[in-house]
């Protein structure tokens, strides 16, 4: 396997293979981190290691039934380039005035037997509840340039917000550059809210269909269910390659469905996944995508290469946070701090740790 790096500058020039993407939004991401990190000089600086989640938008989603009959796929192995698209956000630490995250994007793509990539950051801020209103809608407005309204989220959204918009940028530039690819997205096509716009994802889609493009979502973890079992476990036991269509769906406001919803099991073992595909790609086009996806792609556990290579080149790995605190703490001259964990202080081993709450 062959895998080739290409570099993108906020400058003009740059080596990606289709030069025509606006570079507004990541030159806008280094301004602001650039101008956010100068205000946390001298601060105190309580060090952490802890990966942003997104939240499931599934939860007020059913399914009454499923298709009792798969559909089953064959290898087409007609040349067709594989693109997927991933971001990632970390929170490196606190200060006494706010966290100090990270934010990186990553896009991969297959062509010609090969895998490149191409990857935005990290992105290091200093958010803090002074600054975050500023920062998100100055990058809102130049992702979306007709916006008005003041965006204000949380806190602790903040990160994640802005790790979308990143996200969606890689998206629409890949949707807009790629001609009669298959483009895979991380999660699931459902939009209505604040992280995911339903104008927002319409338009990728639109721009991915003009171009001849098949966009296709994988979802890692689902809870959707259909009789009280997970759709990825309630399946009768085919064999792969196949694909199953959910029908008679149920959604609360504001949720929308761009996509139709299959559960997709592409390779022999027991991991199956969730797979949204574009409401308005025909039928017969969407099976032929995902067959070409099988004979273009390597499908390792029922799960593309490409967009495990994209999951993996923006995930921060243990060095690189060391090595983006260490330079935090020399640049800005912060004071280390330890923090007591108060739930261990006061009841010793019967206490949970505030890492451990946050995960429950």
């Amino acid at each position: 396997m062959v895998i080739e790096q290409y570099t993108i500058a906020t400058t003009s020039k740059y080596n990606f293979p289709q030069p025509i993407m606006d570079l507004t939004l990541p030159q806008r991401f280094m301004e602001l981190s650039l101008t956010s990190l100068k205000v946390m000089s001298k601060c105190s600086f309580q060090l952490n290691q802890q990966p942003l989640q997104q939240r499931s938008m599934e939860l007020s989603i059913q399914a009454e039934n499923l298709s009792p009959e798969p559909i089953h796929l064959k290898l087409n192995r007609q040349p067709t380039i594989i693109a997927a698209v991933d971001t990632s956000s970390i929170n490196l630490g606190e200060t006494s005035r706010g966290l100090v995250i990270a934010i990186r994007g990553a896009c991969v793509w297959k062509s010609n037997k090969k895998y490149n990539y191409l990857r935005l950051g990290p992105f290091i801020f200093h958010i803090t509840e002074e600054n975050k209103g500023e920062i998100y809608n100055s990058l809102l407005r130049i992702y979306i340039p007709n916006h008005r309204g003041a965006a204000n989220p949380s806190f602790n959204q903040l990160p994640l917000r802005m790790a979308n918009l990143l996200e969606r940028w890689l998206q629409a530039s890949i949707a807009k550059t790629l001609n009669g690819g298959i483009i895979l997205f991380d999660g699931s096509l459902t939009a209505g809210t604040p992280d995911t716009p339903i104008q927002q994802l319409r338009e990728i889609l639109k721009s991915a269909r003009e171009r001849g493009n098949v966009v296709l979502a994988f979802a890692k973890m689902t809870s959707l269910r259909i009789n009280g079992l997970i759709i990825t476990e309630a399946l009768v036991n085919y064999k792969p390659p196949y694909l199953v269509p959910m029908i008679d769906l149920k959604l609360k406001p504001p949720l929308t469905l761009l996509g139709d919803i299959y559960v997709a099991k592409l390779s022999a073992g027991n991991c199956a996944f969730r797979l949204d595909i574009d409401k308005e790609i025909p039928h017969d086009q969407r099976v032929d995508a995902v067959e070409k996806l099988l004979g273009n792609d390597l499908i390792n556990c029922g799960y593309p290469e490409t967009l495990r290579l994209a999951h993996i080149l923006c995930t921060f790995t243990a060095n690189e946070v060391l090595a983006m605190q260490h330079y935090v703490r020399r640049k800005h001259r912060l004071k280390i701090i330890d923090r007591p964990d108060m739930h261990k202080l006061l009841f010793g081993p019967f206490g949970k740790g505030e890492d451990d709450n946050e995960t429950l």
